[in-house]
């Protein structure tokens, strides 16, 4: 073998087994013009220093027995004059790995590099052994890979494209949920057998539409595995996320609901792999198309919610009746949003709103827990959808009552259901306050509470009664009860509550703390007692009635029209007569049994001393 005019004897008799060798790749390598290739080389068994040179050479097909100098490690100088300006461009390289191990880079292959590449070792060994150069083939084949962008569609409705000069991908602008579709075709016609992937890329809306490194969103595989990047992986599990072949060369992405952060350039890369002989899959074409420029519109900045009238003035009875409008509501940007429109009322500027109605986002009304009480009773409040204008919603609130007066407000908000059927709430707005007023009904109420025996001896029955004025201009049903306050006993702040009548006239009856028994009965149309049977001198305290007012509406519903406590009455009682002359017998038997005992003890114990003495 010679090199450089030396020539390289390996003995016949010599075993090659610890001998220099120089390691390739094998070939033929097939590589597409105008890409990279790295061709990698190493020399091993070899003796020296660890820092091995490398000379790199080519023969081309038109002279296979001449030899051209590409790059060397050692020499500068060492490329021939048809390698010498891409050396010193840096298009071809040579890199070294470790120090006998080196790599051959050209940036951009040429057709006229098809060629056999050599890989040569200049000798550093006591004696010639071995190899000094291994070889391998690059066939550098044209560019058959083509890409291109079809028109983006969206799934739904209401999708909108700008012109655009052609350089740049189409803007497109879509609402918050909906799905956008975007479909490239990707076909190689290299007749070697190659394989393609493809993959759909995300960039940021600022960044330029250039070629840069993309945030992948899904891709095809050259294995036809379909994988999505990062972020997106999630999605593509909820089924929000998906890629399809569709025929031999077109592939198209669908991303669903979609979102505020999904707004940027969409990209098309497509790739193609080729296996090499020794195994390995080797890229050797990439081309990379922008698809479409996305802004997505939120649901929010569609939202608006509007009331009327401005002001309502109500009187009492009458049917109570308040409009929200929801823009952006009829019809919704996209049919996975859906909303909930409730009305809330604020009695006073310190009060929170309360809920009055809500019609949800699957149909349902849900009506607020003050209109659906033991007290109340089941009030007829209803709201619904109206057919026109769109977005329009009505509350109906029947029969309505001074507790309906207040500031009232329409809430909206936006969910979308995913896939799984599960809500998102992606926005919510609220409208301004409505004032309701009602012409005033009042109702004056007093209660007056008294003894009629103002002398109560114990084992008596104490009678108290309540006297209850009412002025209304409609009926009016009374609720009374009876308290006491009794010294020495822990009770609720208004008291021990002894006995009640509500207003549909139904006596219920407490426990007094002697354990005696109550009574209630109604002795005038607007006059009530409380009778306590047996009085003790536990029932000793203060007593008092309390008085509400109920006004029954058409609905058949309540409202608490007023309240009133009455005055404090003191209920004492005193000894009976008969109790004085009991006394003084009582402590003359005590005396009398203590000086009994007290001689009876005496006399025993002198007994008791004397009869140990004998």
């Amino acid at each position: 073998m010679e090199r450089n005019g030396v020539l390289q004897i390996i003995p016949g008799n010599v075993a090659l087994s610890n001998a220099r060798e120089i390691h390739l790749p094998p070939g033929p390598l097939y590589r597409v013009e105008r890409t990279a290739i790295s061709i990698p080389c190493n020399v091993s068994e070899y003796e020296g220093p660890t820092f091995q040179h490398f000379e790199w050479f080519v023969y081309r097909p038109a002279a296979p027995d001449i030899s051209i100098g590409v790059i060397s490690t050692k020499d500068p100088k060492f490329p021939y004059a048809i390698f010498g300006p891409r050396v010193q461009t840096g298009d071809v390289s040579v890199r070294r790995v470790r120090g006998d191990a080196v790599e051959l880079r050209i940036k951009e292959i040429r057709a006229e590099d098809t060629g056999i590449y050599e890989c040569y070792t200049p000798t550093t060994d006591s004696k010639y052994h071995g190899s000094y150069s291994s070889k391998v083939e690059l066939k550098v084949i044209p560019d058959k890979l083509s890409l291109s962008a079809a028109s983006p569609s969206v799934a739904k409705p209401h999708f909108r494209t700008h012109g655009a000069p052609r350089a740049s991908p189409p803007q497109v602008t879509l609402s918050e949920s909906q799905d956008l579709q975007l479909t490239c075709s990707a076909v190689s016609e290299t007749r070697q057998h190659t394989h393609l992937s493809l993959s759909f890329g995300w960039s940021a809306p600022e960044a330029p539409t250039d070629p840069q490194p993309l945030q992948e969103v899904i891709g095809v595989r050259r294995d036809f595995a379909v994988e999505a990047g990062g972020p997106f992986a999630e999605r593509h599990r909820a089924r929000e996320l998906s890629v399809a072949k569709l025929g031999d060369r077109q592939y198209q992405m669908v991303l669903g609901w979609l979102r505020p952060e999904d707004s940027g350039t969409y990209h098309c890369t497509a790739a193609e792999w080729i296996q090499d002989p020794d195994g390995s899959w080797q890229q050797i074409a990439e081309k990379r198309v922008a698809l479409a420029q996305l802004t997505v519109r939120t649901v929010a900045s569609q939202l608006a919610v509007s009331v009327s009238p401005a002001k309502v003035r109500v009187s009492s009875g009458e049917a109570l009746e308040l409009l929200c409008n929801a823009s952006g509501v009829d019809p919704p940007p996209s049919p996975h949003v859906a909303y909930s429109v409730g009305w809330e009322l604020k009695r006073g500027a310190a009060e929170e709103g309360r809920l009055v109605a809500q019609l949800e986002a699957d149909g349902a009304v849900a009506v607020g827990q003050s209109y659906t009480s033991r007290d109340v009773g089941n009030r007829h409040v209803s709201l619904q959808k109206l057919g026109a204008p769109p977005g329009t919603f009505q509350l109906r609130v029947e029969s309505a009552q001074p507790g309906d007066v207040g500031t009232y407000q329409c809430v909206v908000q936006a969910f979308v259901r995913s896939p799984s059927a599960e809500l998102r709430q992606v926005a919510s707005s609220r409208s301004e306050a409505l004032r309701v007023d009602m012409k005033s009904e009042a109702v004056e109420l007093q209660a007056t509470a008294w003894l009629p025996t103002p002398t109560i001896y114990r084992g008596d029955t104490a009678e108290l009664l309540c006297n209850v004025s009412v002025e209304s201009t409609q009926a009016v049903h009374l609720a009374l009860s009876w308290w006491a306050e009794l010294p020495g006993r822990e009770v609720e702040p208004q008291g021990l509550a002894l006995a009640s009548v509500s207003r549909e006239g139904v006596a219920e009856l407490g426990r007094r703390p002697s354990g005696g028994p109550v009574s209630v009965d109604k002795v005038g149309p607007l006059s009530h007692r409380l009778r306590l049977h047996g009085v003790q001198p536990s029932d000793e305290g203060k007593y008092h009635c309390a008085v509400t007012a109920w006004i029954r509406y058409p609905d058949r519903s309540w409202y608490s029209a007023g309240s009133v406590k009455s005055n404090v009455v003191t209920v004492y009682p005193y000894m009976q007569p008969l109790d004085t002359l009991f006394i003084p017998l009582v402590a003359g038997i005590s005396s009398a049994l203590f000086m009994g005992i007290t001689v009876l003890v005496s006399v025993t114990c002198c007994f008791m001393k004397r009869l140990r003495k004998r």
